[in-house]
């Protein structure tokens, strides 16, 4: 399709310019004036459409647009919206309002993209850093069954959640992660400077050293001659690990695996299988066949595996195959879910059961949550107490030896 640039006039005599895509200027004008622009001038232009409309270069310290951002901006279209307001004169009004600047420039770009005749989702794709797959897919939903601002409140909801989620689990590895960060300062500042001390003096003494203060001496000197290469080591091992595991096979397996690791496996699955569920719920509630809904659901899982056995789901429906028969082979739903799926589908309601299926995950979410500090506070301890120990040991316990031949 061709760009053309245009100059016309709206219904209350208003000029209004900008960009849009079509077949021919013949296309363009009939377009224009089937959303009630009446055109001045087209031409065809190469000219590329500008996200950041007024903005001269890139700059790096820039406000970006947050989660919390797009949020507050689906709640507020649907109160305005809900209010009787026109998209157009909702968005100038957000424009005003908007307190950040890089999302001001976002919306006065889907503002300028509706103007020219486009619809607000194929507006939103074009900000794929902004909006999501799912979001996109959502508001195209709305726009299809006219009921635009039933979908932005419904993903304010969504939104609200996955932060709550979020914002718990920071919250409750905050203590731990600072302890192991302590931890780990700690015995570099013992392996770099206080075990080399005491060496010098088990040296000097020519006597024989217990097996544990060996190895602790050898760990010391092996990180002193080579802890550069070590490092670099530790650097690369990462980095390599970060390309492979953005490999789709990569992904894959590392997604799996996350799935199965003690005390946050649990809390994973359950996350994902309750973002699952709202999702799947809110695109049936809005009118989505479920084939299409399990296709936008996978789109945004944030696990790999779990989205490979949602289209597995979408593969079993398009053959045929029941909601209920094709969650029993995806086998990620314990049983109670699995008969809340059967119940739905005998009684056409799955989107309602689904949503107390998310409802049920989110409880136990918070509930693994809430008691994950206390189930990783014994490890921790325990982490602790070995390694004061084997400092006892390798450290002390030379000294007492030699104390005790010295008192002989």
């Amino acid at each position: 399709m061709l760009r053309f640039s245009y100059t016309g006039r709206s219904p209350g005599g208003e000029k209004t310019q900008g960009i849009l895509e079509a077949d021919s200027a013949a296309d363009c004008a009939s377009r224009l004036l089937k959303n009630g622009i009446s055109p001045v001038n087209i031409s065809e232009t190469s000219q590329t459409e500008r996200r950041d409309a007024g903005q001269g270069g890139v700059n790096l310290f820039a406000p970006t647009v947050k989660a919390i951002d797009v949020q507050l901006f689906s709640r507020q279209l649907y109160t305005l919206m809900r209010a009787g307001v026109p998209i157009l004169r909702s968005l100038s009004g957000l424009i005003e309002s908007m307190s950040n600047a890089a999302f001001a420039r976002v919306i006065v770009s889907l503002k300028d993209s509706l103007e020219s005749g486009r619809d607000l989702s194929t507006s939103m794709r074009q900000h794929p850093e902004v909006f999501s797959p799912f979001y996109v897919a959502m508001v195209r939903v709305g726009e299809a069954t006219g009921r635009l601002d039933e979908i932005f409140l419904r993903m304010f909801e969504h939104l609200e959640f996955e932060r709550e989620t979020r914002s718990r689990i920071k919250e409750a590895l905050r203590y731990p992660t600072f302890v192991l960060i302590a931890m780990v300062v700690a015995i570099a500042v013992i392996n770099v400077f206080v075990i080399p001390a005491f060496a010098k003096v088990y040296a000097g003494l020519n006597a024989e050293l217990p097996l544990m203060t060996k190895i602790l001496i050898e760990s010391s000197r092996i990180t002193l001659a080579y802890g550069w290469f070590l490092l670099a080591g530790l650097v690369l091992a990462v980095a390599g690990f970060r390309l492979w595991r953005a490999s789709d096979e990569g992904r894959l397996v590392w997604d799996r695996f996350k799935l199965r690791i003690p005390l946050t496996g649990s809390i994973v699955l359950r996350s994902t299988l309750a973002r699952f569920a709202r999702t799947l719920a809110l695109s049936l509630k809005s009118g989505i066949p479920a084939a299409q809904a399990l296709s936008v659901v996978a789109e945004v899982t944030d696990n790999a595996w779990i989205a490979s056995r949602i289209l597995q789901m979408r593969n079993g429906i398009e053959r045929g195959e029941s909601i209920l028969r094709t969650a029993q082979t995806a086998a990620v739903f314990n049983p109670v879910v699995m008969q809340m799926i059967a119940v739905g589908e005998e009684t056409g309601s799955i989107d309602e059961l689904m949503q107390e299926v998310a409802d049920m995950y989110e409880r136990e979410v918070d509930y693994e949550i809430k008691t994950l500090a206390a189930r990783i506070e014994p490890l921790i301890i325990a982490a602790m107490g070995g390694i004061v120990l084997v400092l006892a040991l390798g450290v002390f316990l030379p000294m007492w030896d030699l104390a005790s031949v010295a008192i002989k």
